[in-house]
């Protein structure tokens, strides 16, 4: 029989919440394991297995929101575990459904009290767009990028559950990778 715990030379991967590669390799010694990595790479992969959503929803799309929370699609396996109802908690604020005139203010106000780096995903025409129903109508926003930057979008009426879980996936692999807000929302 072949063993291998005694070899010295080859690093071991480990996997991280969410099933991500731990940025680091486990070095074997001889009585015990070290880990070797970047700090940022480590806070990264931290900062990204533990985005705290603060909710934002308005419209129909706000119900899609909350399933991809319910058993079926559990957010939670992702490390979206807590939502948050304060914005100085939040990582990231998912905007689901229309803003009109009145809310933006509000919006606003929400996320300038989020602490950074925080993260916006528009969720839905009516965050995008304005909506199909109600784009011309004066009181409605034409877009959530209107008030506050928006690093994610999510195209539908309304977008499934899956779609929200893999905004959220590709954002924290985005934020794994140490990309800038900047380089977020131009899509690298």
């Amino acid at each position: 029989m072949n063993d291998t715990s005694n070899n010295l030379e080859s690093p071991v991967p480990h996997l991280g919440a969410g099933g991500g590669a731990f940025p680091g390799e486990v070095h074997q010694t001889a009585g015990a394991e070290v880990v070797l990595s970047k700090l940022d790479d480590l806070i990264n992969w931290a900062r990204s297995n533990s985005l705290w959503p603060l909710t934002f929803a308005t419209s129909c799309c706000g119900i899609e929101m909350m399933a991809t929370a319910s058993a079926k699609y559990d957010f939670s396996r992702f490390g979206f575990e807590v939502a948050r109802a304060s914005p100085r908690q939040a990582d990231v604020i998912i905007i689901a459904g229309t803003i009109v005139n009145k809310m933006g203010p509000v919006l606003k106000r929400l996320y300038d009290q989020m602490a950074d780096p925080k993260y916006v995903i528009a969720m839905g025409a009516c965050a995008i767009s304005g909506g199909p129903f109600f784009y011309n109508t004066y009181s409605v926003v034409k877009g959530a990028d209107h008030i506050i930057p928006v690093d994610v979008y999510i195209a539908g009426c309304p977008p499934r559950p899956e779609a929200l879980l893999h905004a959220l996936i590709s954002l924290q692999e985005k934020i794994k990778l140490g990309l800038t807000r900047e380089q977020i929302k131009s899509g690298i």
